[in-house]
Parts: structure tokens; sequence; C-alpha cells
């Protein structure tokens, strides 16, 4: 079904972004990994994609630069032919305490907004013209702080519910050529929880499920919207565990 299509994942070369390019591929998808700092991680997770047969380029850009995803959406329509997927999986937080009002400063509201926000909007702009043609799919990485007002710092719950909200309008507006949902995880193992280990435990404890998530649950998830939910946008599929039913 999805052989021979081509996605692109920003914040593609770690985490929920590599699992996400790595599941695809599996699914014969030609796969193009943004980054934006982490340039050996993208070029260690082309060699796994490269690795199910199929074509996988890397793509540096900082995802809040309008101009700079402009440019790489046009690199990556030329290189590939064409763009049908869309993974906006780049995201960025400062932990601060949500107690310490005075702690959230102006420049970290700035930092978060800008690139899930901002930077989650410019490459949905960016893209949809090409989408619009092969009648695409975009995801938007959320998180469950959109929905539930925790997380690492308030500014990045804030831009999570935005992130949402987002994902609604652009549904309504690219309806009905290409469909638009988010994913809301809860914790995920990867190199953002490292050194909160003790609480990680706690919160499996919580969880139904008696574990947090690993970034390939995430992964499966954003391939099964892809590839099977035709009749389903501007829609928020939470992946946590059940830890806040």
């Amino acid at each position: 079904m999805l052989e021979g299509k081509t996605a692109l994942i920003t914040g593609g070369g770690t985490g929920i972004g590599r699992a996400t390019a790595l599941r695809l591929a599996m699914e014969k998808v030609n796969i193009a990994i943004n980054y934006s700092r982490s340039e050996e991680d993208a070029q260690e997770t082309k060699k796994e994609v490269e690795a199910h047969g199929v074509k996988c380029e890397i793509y540096k850009a900082n995802v809040s630069s309008d101009e700079e995803i402009k440019n790489m959406i046009s690199k990556v329509t030329q290189d590939f032919g064409g763009l049908d997927i869309l993974v906006n999986n780049a995201g960025m937080t400062h932990f601060v305490s949500h107690d310490d009002l005075e702690g959230m400063k102006e420049e970290f509201w700035d930092d978060i907004w800008a690139v899930n926000v901002k930077g989650l909007f410019f490459c949905c702009r960016a893209a949809a013209p090409e989408l619009k043609k092969t009648k695409g799919v975009i995801i938007n990485i959320a998180s469950i702080a959109g929905l539930t007002g925790l997380g690492s710092s308030i500014a990045y719950s804030a831009s999570k519910a935005a992130a949402i909200s987002v994902t609604k309008s652009l549904a309504r507006v690219l309806a009905p050529d290409v469909r638009v949902n988010s994913v809301a995880p809860g914790v995920v193992l990867t190199r953002w929880i490292k050194g909160q280990e003790e609480h990680i435990k706690h919160l499996a404890g919580n969880t139904p499920m008696q574990r947090v998530a690993v970034p390939e649950d995430v992964a499966e998830l954003v391939y099964g919207m892809i590839a099977h939910a035709g009749f389903v946008t501007g829609q928020t599929v939470v992946v946590d565990g059940g830890a806040f039913i």
C-alpha cells in the first residue's frame, strides 16, 4: 500500500523519528530525514533505513526557520520526485518545574514555541502543495502534555496543546486532499528522559500496561494512522499505556 511513497520526518535521526523512519522503511517507503544538530545520528539512521532497500537522504534544516523549511521541502521533492507523507516529529523543551513561575523565562517560551508550534506549521505549509498533489498525509507528534497540562514545563505543555489545535485547523483547510492527524505519546524512553529513571519507574508503576512507551510503540501508531485510517482526520490519538484514563 505504501511501497514507493516518500516520507519526510523532521527530527528523524533519533528517538521517535528514527523509529518511525525504520517502521515506514519496512513498508518500502523512501525516507527523507531532517535534522538540525544530530548529523551523526541522522547518518546512522540513514544506513539502517537503506538496509531495508529503500532510498534515504538527510537534510539539515532548523524547523523554526520558514526559509530553511521551504528550501528543504523543495530539495526533497526534487530528490524524490514528490512527497506523500510528512511526520512533524522535531520538538524541544526546557525543563522547568510548573510551580517555578519565575523560572519559566521569556526566552524559554520563545525557544519552545518556535520549534513545537511555528516550526510544525511552517513544515505543513511548505509541504501542503506537494501533499495535495499526492493525496498525502500529515502526522504531527504532539504529547499527552497538550491534553493534561502536565509535562516538562508549562510552555511545553501549552505548545503541544497548540500543536493539537493546529492539527484540527489544518485538517479542515487541507481536506479532502490531505489528512492531518496528531499522535500524543505519554512518557517515551528516549534521550529526553536521561537522568530521570527513578521518576520513570514510578510512572510505569501507575500505568495499566505497567511500563512506559518505547519509540517503536509510537512509530507503530504513526504507521497505522498513515496506512489504515483513511477516513480519519483532525484527530489526536493518545499512546500512553492508559496512564491518563
